[in-house]
């Protein structure tokens, strides 16, 4: 074989490596995969951690203002069972779950559980968007500071985007779940929560 067609047939031969490969990948478009992740983007793998009554932590203090400039203070939903969710609009597990969530919301209004997004990325518009897109019913905190994340954290680690935290009648921190938050899953954590005090 010469030379020539030796170096023809390792370029012959790298090029069809570089198919296989493709083929083993998502492919990808826009940043996007074909399972609706987007590329690079990590998340937390939906594990949900709960805490015995006694040894819970908290209150968590937490104040901010939401996209349409109102006031949020956990404080007045002492008594209440509430669930905290951060997002952004480009998060892909945020836009799955967001549809459950504005279920949850509304199925336990009349039971007094409130929703709460906390967003450290968004601006008003994009946040905004989102919310009609997926006709989000509560509202979202705009915490381009970062108050409120830090104040979650300094009560219970939130190691990915999104996670979830259910905090008890005393704004103790009931369960947590990382990542994608599984709609039946969610729904048994607030039953659980809102039995406590029944």
């Amino acid at each position: 074989m010469t030379r020539r067609h030796r170096l023809a047939a390792r370029c012959a031969a790298g090029a069809l490596a570089v198919v296989a490969l493709a083929g083993c990948a998502p492919s990808v478009t826009g940043g996007w995969t074909e399972s609706g992740t987007q590329a690079g983007y990590v998340t937390g793998d939906g594990s949900v951690t709960t805490w015995p009554v006694g040894d819970r932590t908290g209150p968590l203090e937490l104040t901010g203002t939401t996209y349409d400039g109102e006031t949020v203070d956990l404080a007045q939903w002492r008594g209440d069972v509430v669930v905290l969710n951060t997002w952004y609009a480009a998060c892909p597990p945020c836009r799955a779950e967001a549809p459950d969530l504005a279920a949850i919301s509304q199925d336990y209004a009349d039971d007094g559980v409130h929703l709460l997004g906390i967003n450290s990325r968004d601006d008003a518009g994009n946040a905004l968007a989102f919310e009609r897109t997926f006709e989000v019913p509560y509202p979202s905190v705009h915490d381009s500071g970062g108050a409120a994340l830090a104040a979650l954290q300094g009560v219970v680690p939130v190691q990915a985007v999104p996670t979830t935290v259910v905090l008890d009648r005393e704004g103790n921190v009931a369960a947590r779940i990382l990542g994608l938050a599984d709609a039946s899953t969610l729904r048994t954590l607030i039953d659980d929560t809102l039995a406590e005090g029944a």
